[in-house]
């Protein structure tokens, strides 16, 4: 005879353990309904889930329907409360999520990886939403080559630092930005990067999902005129634009520097490599320049 209802026992034990290790589990980052059949397999088993905010993954697992054990980790405990954490995943299995989105993506969760790994231990991911990515799809900007810079520094002076640092990188720039410093951060990523196109996206996933596109400036401009918008917001800026060519002059200040370090035929080889140029000619003209003045 067939059982209508599963036996007590089987509600009470409804699933197998997982094996013990390392689960890097994706979480939401607006819409519950994205949350993978695979990620509420592996919460619903875990032994243990490590958490940013015990109370924003609360509401996730009660949403849920689970109960599980759940210890704080983030960047103000993780040096205290991560051996303890890789202590216990030779017998348990421990789950990672953050907040929103993927473990690991501006958070410290790697060094967690890293620890776990050299212990031995399993590490499993279970992939899903990210925030980055999914405001690369709704920017309508170039994907084949991306750098995400997470956030800016807040200071004026070392977030100029930063953007110069990447100013040269072809590629798309993808960095996370808080409401208040919006307008500011535009602002200085338009005097760093040139009056590039970009979008800014916010309230992913969610009921007020929107990417407002346009150049730096003019979105600069927008959010400077309004109140600082709400939601987690992502920068997204295109790569810069072809170099200009290299001009003969070009040309002839570099090799003037390298030969103040290296014979001719170096000084047009480094030249030749950095600049694109033809490395004969570079050496004829090398050998040119070193002639002495004729009088």
């Amino acid at each position: 005879m067939w059982l209508r209802y599963p036996c007590r026992l089987c509600h009470v034990h409804p699933v197998e353990p997982l094996p013990p290790g390392l689960y890097i589990v994706a979480t939401p980052i607006g819409n519950l309904g994205d949350l993978s059949t695979r990620a509420r397999d592996v919460l619903a088993r875990a032994d243990l889930i490590a958490v940013e905010d015990s109370r924003v993954t609360g509401g996730l697992l009660h949403h849920l329907g689970l109960k599980r054990p759940m210890q704080p980790y983030h960047d103000h405990n993780a040096d205290a409360v991560r051996p303890g954490l890789v202590a216990r995943l030779g017998q348990e299995a421990v789950a990672l999520v953050s907040d929103a989105g993927t473990p690991l993506i501006s958070d410290p969760g790697y060094k967690l990886v890293r620890e776990a790994r050299a212990a031995g231990h399993a590490v499993v991911t279970i992939p899903g939403p990210c925030a980055a990515v999914a405001a690369l799809t709704l920017a309508g900007l170039p994907t084949d080559r991306f750098l995400f810079l997470g956030f800016l520094p807040s200071k004026a002076g070392a977030r100029a630092t930063a953007i110069a640092e990447v100013s040269g990188v072809r590629a798309t720039l993808v960095l996370y930005e808080s409401g208040p410093r919006l307008a500011a951060c535009l602002s200085a990523l338009a005097h760093g990067l040139g009056d590039r196109e970009a979008a800014v996206t916010r309230e992913i996933t969610k009921h007020f999902e929107e990417a407002v596109t346009g150049t730096l400036s003019t979105l600069a401009t927008r959010y400077a005129g309004t109140g600082p918008p709400r939601g987690e917001i992502v920068v997204v800026v295109a790569p810069p634009g072809p170099p200009a060519p290299i001009s003969p002059e070009d040309g002839d200040v570099a090799l003037a520097e390298a030969l103040t370090r290296l014979s001719a035929a170096r000084a047009a080889g480094e030249v030749a490599k950095r600049l694109g140029l033809d490395r004969r000619l570079l050496y004829a003209r090398a050998l040119a320049l070193k002639e002495p003045a004729q009088g």
